[in-house]
């Protein structure tokens, strides 16, 4: 059976995940789902209409940034803020924004053992931030600490920390989505190419390790571990916004892209049901704590977020 058209997806999505922003605590998650809610309206021209809705799902939060606890996973909810400011006008987004990437480098700062889910959140916070007019500490800060993170290994594969030296899938999938963010939103900086060069090096040997379905394993290099939803969407999304952003180039990474998104549209329910998602992880302690790892298969926030995201880059791809 084919996979549904990538607009189709996208809409069936939509109308599942990001329809919540009450979640205590509020997550990454939630933020990444308006965003793709919102991307999705614009393409389909009912814009003000979703942002109208989105604007009161968010009122409290915007209201009282410092709701948002102060760490990354919190403050990364605010992602979708930027783009809600451009549709809505409203400075109150802007300003949620703004705080939440002041306080994740002022408060909350990069964790010295360089744990992958840091490239997301710096890259999605400070690289938005950045273009949205913020202080240029934002881009100089991200830049260079993408560029310094010296935990990619000789086979192209990042550890999830330094602590915890083993290829976890959604682990390497946050690094190449905090690359993917932070080119997005930085054009113009003398380590831009450096994490470009960085970015298709990763990706090339990630798809070495993409299997037969499309997916990505749990543990990258293993392919005993089983096949995991999230990592596989949001490496689907990094090919396809660095194809569209011109970043990433050949036969390579389409032909990886192609097998990405009927993989991962195959295991995505009519309801929104997605079939093997990793729960929250931290840095374990053996390689054997990760292909271990539960999963959740059915309804999933994180993984719905990520693969909304990952169905309207493709369906803007055209």
């Amino acid at each position: 059976m084919s996979a549904p058209a990538p607009l189709e997806l996208a809409r069936r999505l939509a109308g599942v995940y990001g329809r919540r922003f009450d979640a205590a605590p509020l997550t990454y998650p939630y933020g990444v789902a308006l965003s793709g809610r919102l991307r999705l309206a614009a393409l389909e021209g009912s814009s003000a209409e979703t942002a109208a809705d989105v604007s009161a799902l968010v009122q409290p939060v915007a209201a009282a940034p410092g709701r948002l606890p102060t760490n990354g996973p919190c403050l990364a909810t605010a992602a979708f803020a930027d783009e809600l400011f451009a549709l809505s006008g409203d400075a109150a987004h802007r300003d949620l924004l703004l705080h939440a990437a002041a306080r994740y480098l002022g408060q909350v700062g990069f964790d010295p053992d360089i744990r992958v889910e840091d490239f997301f959140f710096a890259g999605t916070l400070l690289g938005r931030a950045s273009r949205l007019g913020g202080p240029s500490v934002y881009a100089e800060a991200l830049m260079d600490y993408l560029a310094a993170a010296d935990t990619l290994q000789a086979n192209g594969l990042y550890w999830h920390c330094r602590a915890a030296p083993w290829f976890w899938g959604r682990g390497n999938a946050f690094a190449a989505l905090g690359l993917a963010e932070a080119l997005s939103h930085v054009d113009d900086h003398p380590k831009r190419d450096l994490l470009v060069e960085r970015n298709a090096t990763h990706l090339t040997a990630l798809v070495r390790h993409q299997d037969a379905s499309g997916l990505w394993h749990q543990v990258v290099d293993d392919p005993a571990s089983y096949l995991e939803h999230s990592a596989s969407t949001i490496l689907g999304y990094a090919l396809a916004r660095g194809l569209r952003g011109g970043w990433l180039s050949g036969a390579l990474f389409e032909d990886a892209l192609a097998r990405a998104w009927a993989g991962t549209a195959a295991r995505t329910g009519p309801g929104g049901e997605l079939d093997q998602v990793c729960i929250s992880t931290g840095p374990l302690e053996s390689r054997e704590a990760y292909i271990g790892r539960e999963f959740t298969t059915g309804v999933d926030d994180r993984g719905g977020a990520f693969a909304l995201l990952f169905a309207v880059e493709m369906a803007a791809a055209g």
